[in-house]
C-alpha cells in the first residue's frame, strides 16, 4: 500500500472537515484496489441551535490511470430537514489548492446562509468573496448555482455588526471569533444589550443586502424592516425583468395611440 497516498488522503479528509472518521474504512477500500470507491456517512447537524438536521455525505474516490494513487474528487451532501420529504442535494468538488468548501461550510450554504472564502482564478491569483446558493437556478450538472459577492461589492461585515448593540464586539478576541464564525456561514449566538438588559439572540452574515440577519432565541427573524426591504428589492428585480420584456408597445397600443393623435389634430 502506498502510505504516502494514504496520508495525503487522510489530510485531505481532515482539511475538508471529516476528521478521522473514515481512516479505517479508507485503508480497507484502498487495499481492495478497485478503480473507484465511495464512503457514506449519516449524522446530525445542529449548529448549536434548536433544529436538528440529518446530513448524509457520500465521498467519492478514484484511482489514477497512470499509477496506484487514489484521489478524493468530490463529496455529495443530502440535507434532510423534514421526515418523509426529499432532501436538498449538492455535489462539492475538491480542489488541489486547499480552497475547497468544507463540510460545515457546505451545510451552511445548503441552509441558505453565506460563506466567505479565499478562492483562486484560473491564472492562480487569490481573491476573496462571499458565496451563497441560488436555489431557484441550477447548473447543467444539477447543482445549485453559486452567487458571488466580491470585495468590490462593498460588503463590510464589521460595519454591519457595529450597527447593533452586541456585547461581544466590546472584547477584541470575542469580536474576532464572532466575525470568523460568521465568515464560515454559521448562525452565531450573541448577546444583545437592549435598555440595559442582556438578551440572547442569533445573527448571520447577509452580504447580498450588506447587513446582518438577526433572530430571537426561537430563531424567529426580528429585524423585520430589513426583511421587508429585501422582499421589496426582490420584487422590484422581478418587475424590472418583466418590464424589459414589455418595453415594445403592442400593435393595438400603437393603433390606439395613432387614433388619439389624429383625433387631437381634428379638434
Amino acid at each position: 500500500m502506498n502510505e504516502k497516498n494514504v496520508q495525503y488522503l487522510k489530510d485531505k479528509l481532515k482539511y475538508t472537515g471529516f476528521g478521522e472518521t473514515f481512516d479505517a474504512e479508507l485503508r480497507e477500500n484502498i487495499l481492495k484496489g478497485d478503480k473507484d470507491f465511495k464512503m457514506i456517512h449519516t449524522g446530525i447537524m445542529n449548529n448549536g441551535v434548536p433544529n436538528r438536521d440529518t446530513v448524509t455525505v457520500e465521498l467519492n474516490f478514484k484511482k489514477s490511470d497512470q499509477s496506484d494513487m487514489y484521489f478524493f474528487n468530490s463529496y455529495k451532501v443530502n440535507l434532510q430537514k423534514e421526515d418523509n420529504k426529499p432532501g436538498l442535494e449538492q455535489t462539492f468538488y475538491i480542489n488541489s489548492d486547499n480552497t475547497s468548501i468544507t463540510l460545515k461550510e457546505a451545510y451552511n450554504l445548503m441552509e441558505g446562509r453565506s460563506v466567505n472564502k479565499d478562492l483562486k482564478t484560473k491564472e492562480g491569483e487569490t481573491y476573496n468573496c462571499w458565496l451563497k446558493f441560488d436555489f431557484k437556478n441550477s447548473e447543467n450538472d444539477g447543482n445549485f448555482k453559486l452567487q458571488h459577492y466580491h470585495e468590490n461589492y462593498g460588503y463590510d461585515l464589521e460595519a454591519a455588526l457595529e450597527k447593533h448593540s452586541i456585547k461581544e464586539l466590546l472584547t477584541p478576541q470575542y469580536k474576532e471569533d464572532l466575525m470568523n464564525s460568521l465568515k464560515k456561514g454559521n448562525l452565531q449566538s450573541v448577546t444583545f444589550v437592549v435598555g440595559g438588559e442582556e438578551r440572547k439572540q442569533f445573527v448571520e452574515a447577509n452580504p447580498q443586502f450588506k447587513t446582518i440577519k438577526v433572530y430571537d432565541s426561537s430563531l424567529q427573524r426580528i429585524n423585520d424592516r430589513e426583511s421587508k426591504t429585501e422582499k421589496q428589492s426582490q420584487s422590484k428585480e422581478k418587475s424590472a425583468e418583466q418590464s424589459t420584456n414589455n418595453d415594445e408597445p403592442s400593435q393595438k397600443e400603437k393603433k390606439s395611440n395613432s387614433r388619439s393623435k389624429k383625433a387631437g389634430r381634428s379638434v
